[in-house]
C-alpha cells in the first residue's frame, strides 16, 4: 500500500499550516506516521491521494451519520447552492431547522444556531453567567467543549479547585472562574459548590466522546441535577458529539436527566459547519436582541448548512429505527474485537452508545480521564497502524470516539473484526 501522495502532500502542507494540518488531533502524532489526505469519500469508504480505499469509522468526526454523499443531502446542498451561499439575513431554512430540533429535543424550547460546536459551548456558557449573574464554571478533567480560553484548563496545584490555562496564550484570569472536577465523581463536584457560591453552571458531556467514549453513570447525573437544583446553578450538556449519535432525543431520553441548556454540533449540520444551544424560554429570552447578553455570527444559520442539517435529521427522525440498528453493529463490532483481542491475550475495555462505539486497551473499566491514561498508548499505535495497512480508518488517537454510519453493512463489520483477528495476531508475534 503506497502513501507517496500523502506523504508528499504532508510535507508541502508542513510548509503552509502550522503542522501541516488545521486541527491538531488530525496530524497523526500519538499513533506515529503520516496523515492520509484524502482525495474523495462514498458512503462508507474513504479514498486517499494514491488510490487507496479504507472503511471509515471516523466519519468526519461524527456528523456524516448516513455515511459520505448521502443522496439526499447532496440534493439538498447542491439546490439551496443555486439560490445563493450567504445573506446574512434571515431565511425560513432557519425556522424550519429551529422547529425539527425543538421537536426532538424535551429540553429545548427556543435554539440559537452558530458556526461550530465551540462557538455553541463559548454562547451556552456566556448565557448561564447572564442568566445567573454568576461568574463561576464547573467542568470535568477530560471533557473536551472547545478550544474557547475558560475551558483551556488543567487541575491546579495540590488541592486546589480552581484550574490553570492548559495552553500559552491563556492568560490565568480567564481560567481563574473554572473549576475542575472529576468525571463519575460526584464527592468532586460536591467540593466545587463548597469552594464557591458563584457557580453560573456545569457544563459536562453526558457521554464523554473526547477521552474516549465514557459514557456518565445515571446515578451520577442525577446526583449532578440535585446539586445544580438546590445551588440555583444550571446544567449544561454539550451534546455536540452524542447529540442525534447516541439517541434521537438526546442524552436526556436515556439518562432521565433534564438539562437546563443543551449544545449541538456535528450531525445536525450534516456534514457542513453547523452549531447551536437551545434551552428553555426564559433562559434563552435573556439572549441578544430579546436580552442583554450579546452573541452574534455572520455565518450563523448559514443557509446552505440550515439545508443540510434539515435533511440530515429529516432523515433520522422519519427512519428513528436507524439508531437502533447502528447500535446492534457498533456492539457486534466491539464484542467481536474483544472476543480477538482477548484470543491473543490483549486485555480491551469496550461500549456502546447508539451509533458510537469506544474501546480501551486497559485492565479495568473506565469511568473518567485518569483511567482513560492508564490504557496503552503504544498498543494501540501498532493497532491503528495495521488497521490502516488493512484498510481500515480508525481515529487517530485513543481519547477519541468510532462512529457508525448507515453506510457501513454486517458484512463490513465482519470484515473488521477479521482484519482486527489479524493485526492482534501480528502484535502479540511480534
Amino acid at each position: 500500500m503506497s502513501r507517496d501522495g500523502s506523504l508528499k502532500a504532508f510535507k508541502e502542507a508542513q510548509d503552509l499550516i502550522p503542522g501541516g494540518v488545521n486541527s491538531p488531533v488530525r496530524a497523526f502524532s500519538s499513533v506515529g506516521g503520516t496523515p492520509l489526505f484524502i482525495k474523495e469519500g462514498n458512503g462508507a469508504y474513504l479514498t486517499d491521494v494514491d488510490g487507496n480505499k479504507y472503511i471509515d469509522y471516523v466519519q468526519s468526526w461524527g456528523p456524516l451519520l448516513f455515511g459520505h454523499r448521502d443522496e439526499s443531502i447532496e440534493k439538498a446542498v447542491i439546490e439551496a447552492v443555486k439560490h445563493g451561499l450567504s445573506f446574512g439575513a434571515p431565511t425560513q431554512a432557519e425556522s424550519d431547522l429551529a422547529k425539527l430540533v425543538i421537536s426532538m429535543f424535551d429540553s429545548i424550547e427556543k435554539i440559537r444556531f452558530v458556526s461550530s460546536g465551540t462557538e455553541a459551548v463559548m454562547s451556552a456558557i456566556r448565557l448561564a453567567r447572564g442568566y445567573t449573574n454568576r461568574d463561576d464554571i464547573v467542568k470535568f478533567t477530560g471533557c473536551y467543549h472547545g478550544h474557547s480560553d475558560s475551558l483551556l484548563v488543567q487541575a491546579g496545584s495540590g488541592a486546589a479547585t480552581f484550574g490553570n490555562p492548559s495552553s500559552p496564550g491563556v492568560p490565568a484570569d480567564f481560567t481563574k472562574h473554572t473549576l475542575l472536577a472529576e468525571y463519575n465523581n460526584i464527592e468532586s463536584v460536591k467540593k466545587c459548590f463548597a469552594d464557591s457560591k458563584n457557580i453560573a453552571c456545569v457544563i459536562i458531556e453526558p457521554i464523554a466522546g473526547n477521552m474516549g467514549l465514557v459514557p456518565a453513570d445515571k446515578e451520577f447525573l442525577h446526583e449532578l441535577r440535585k446539586l445544580c437544583d438546590e445551588n440555583g446553578t444550571l446544567l449544561i450538556f454539550d451534546e455536540v458529539m452524542s447529540g442525534f449519535r447516541a439517541s434521537v432525543n438526546g442524552a436526556e431520553s436515556i439518562t432521565g436527566v433534564k438539562p437546563d441548556i443543551v449544545t449541538l454540533g456535528k450531525v445536525i449540520g450534516g456534514g457542513m459547519p453547523v452549531g447551536a444551544f437551545g434551552a428553555r424560554r426564559e433562559i434563552m429570552a435573556k439572549l441578544s436582541p430579546e436580552g442583554p447578553v450579546y452573541q452574534a455570527g455572520t455565518l450563523s444559520g448559514n443557509p446552505v448548512a440550515m439545508a443540510a442539517g434539515y435533511a440530515s435529521l429529516s432523515k433520522l427522525k422519519n427512519n428513528a429505527k436507524i439508531i437502533s440498528v447502528l447500535n446492534e453493529r457498533a456492539e457486534r463490532l466491539m464484542n467481536g474485537m474483544q472476543k480477538e483481542a482477548s484470543l491473543c491475550g490483549i486485555p480491551m475495555q469496550i461500549d456502546t452508545r447508539g451509533s458510537m462505539f469506544g474501546f480501551f486497551f486497559n485492565e479495568k473499566p473506565v469511568k473518567n480521564f485518569a483511567d482513560a491514561c492508564n490504557s496503552d498508548a503504544e498498543l494501540f499505535a501498532k493497532f491503528h497502524a495495521g488497521m490502516i495497512n488493512e484498510g481500515f480508518y480508525f481515529a487517530c488517537s485513543l481519547y477519541e470516539t468510532g462512529f457508525i454510519s448507515t453506510a457501513i453493512t454486517d458484512e463490513m463489520i465482519e470484515d473488521t473484526i477479521r482484519a482486527s483477528a489479524r493485526v492482534f495476531k501480528a502484535i502479540t508475534n511480534g
